[in-house]
C-alpha cells in the first residue's frame, strides 16, 4: 500500500502543478485514462477529494491543498538524495596497486572486480602478480591477497574466499609408471613439480597434515615455476607430481587426466584474504572496492 499511495501522490503532485490531465500523463509517460484512475484510487484510500475537475482545468481541493503543501517538499528532498547518492555513484574515483597470485586475481578477484570497474570508470586498480610475502607499505602496495596463514600483523584481513585445500596430482600415465605414494615422506623419491617463492628465495614446501600432526616436506623434480599455471600443465603432460589449489584441477580430476594422491593428508585451511593498513579505510573509494571483493558464503 505504500509503494502505491508514493506513486500516487506523486502523480498527484504533477497533476495539480500543471492543472491538467492530459499534460500531466504526457510528462509522466503514462496514458490519461491510467493517471485518472491512480487518482480516483488515492482519494478512495484517503476519503477526501483532492483535485476539483472541470471541462476547462483542474484544481487542487481545500484538503488537497493541503496534501500538497506538506507532500510535495517531502517527495522533491526524497529526489534530491536519490540524486545525490547518484552523483556519488558517478564521482568514485581513486587508484589501488594490489599484490595477489594469479589464482587468487583469475578465480576471486576479477570475477568481482569486472562490473565494478563498468559501474565506475573512474575507479583505477593495478593488480600485481607476485607469489612473494610482498611487504605492501615499503613496496607502496594498497592491500595484498594472501593465504590466511600468512596474514601479516597489525593489518585489516578482510577473507575474500572459502577455505581450500593443496592436493598433489599428477597423471595416470605417470603414476602408472611410477606408483602412488603412501606417506607425504615417499614424495621426496619422486620427480615433483615445483613452485618457487621469491621472498623465500626457495621452493614452497608442500604442507601435510593428518590426525594433528604437520609435515612439510621439500621435493625436487626437474621443474620449477613462479606461479601455479604452469605447474599444472606440467603436470597434465606427465612430467611429475604436483601440489596445487584444488578448485583448478576439480575439472581434470573428473575428466581422468589428473588423480589426487595422499587426500587423507589435505584438510582444507583458511582461504585467501585481503589484507591493508589502517589508513586506508579513509577512502571511501577503497571502501567500496572492499566490499565487492569480500566473500559472501551465500553466494
Amino acid at each position: 500500500m505504500l509503494r502505491d499511495n508514493i506513486t500516487d501522490l506523486m502523480s498527484f503532485v504533477v497533476v495539480a502543478r500543471v492543472g491538467s490531465f492530459t499534460h500531466a500523463a504526457a510528462q509522466i509517460g503514462v496514458s490519461q485514462s491510467a493517471l485518472s484512475h491512480a487518482i480516483r484510487g488515492l482519494e478512495s484510500r484517503l476519503g477526501v477529494r483532492l483535485l476539483t475537475r472541470t471541462t476547462r482545468s483542474v484544481a487542487p481541493t481545500s484538503e488537497g491543498e493541503r496534501v500538497l503543501s506538506r507532500i510535495a517538499p517531502l517527495l522533491s528532498q526524497i529526489e534530491e538524495e536519490l540524486q545525490g547518492v547518484i552523483d556519488m555513484r558517478d564521482q568514485l574515483a581513486g587508484s589501488f596497486r594490489i599484490t595477489t597470485s594469479d589464482h587468487a586475481a583469475d578465480t576471486l578477484i576479477w570475477p568481482r572486480l569486472a562490473p565494478l570497474l563498468q559501474q565506475y570508470p573512474d575507479l583505477k586498480v593495478e593488480l600485481v602478480n607476485d607469489y612473494g610475502l610482498t611487504d605492501i607499505v615499503a613496496e607502496k602496495f594498497d592491500a595484498g591477497v594472501r593465504l590466511g596463514e600468512h596474514l601479516s600483523d597489525g593489518m585489516i584481513a578482510v577473507r575474500i574466499g572459502p577455505d581450500m585445500r593443496f592436493l598433489p596430482v599428477a597423471s595416470p600415465e605417470y603414476l602408472d609408471r611410477h606408483g602412488i605414494p603412501d606417506h607425504p615422506q615417499a614424495l621426496t623419491e619422486y620427480s615433483c613439480i615445483n613452485l618457487r617463492l621469491p621472498t623465500h628465495g626457495g621452493v614452497y614446501a608442500w604442507e601435510f597434515e593428518k590426525d594433528g600432526r604437520e609435515l612439510k616436506v621439500r621435493v625436487d623434480g626437474q621443474l620449477t615455476f613462479n606461479n601455479i599455471y604452469p605447474v599444472i600443465r606440467a603436470a597434465l603432460d606427465g612430467y611429475g607430481l604436483a601440489y596445487v589449489p584444488e578448485d583448478l584441477v576439480e575439472e581434470p580430476i573428473k575428466q581422468g587426466r589428473l588423480r589426487a594422491v595422499l587426500e587423507d593428508w589435505c584438510p582444507p585451511s583458511a582461504g585467501y584474504f585481503l589484507y591493508y593498513p589502517h589508513r586506508r579505510q579513509d577512502s571511501r573509494a577503497f571502501r567500496v572496492l572492499v566490499d565487492a571483493l569480500q566473500y559472501d558464503p551465500g553466494q
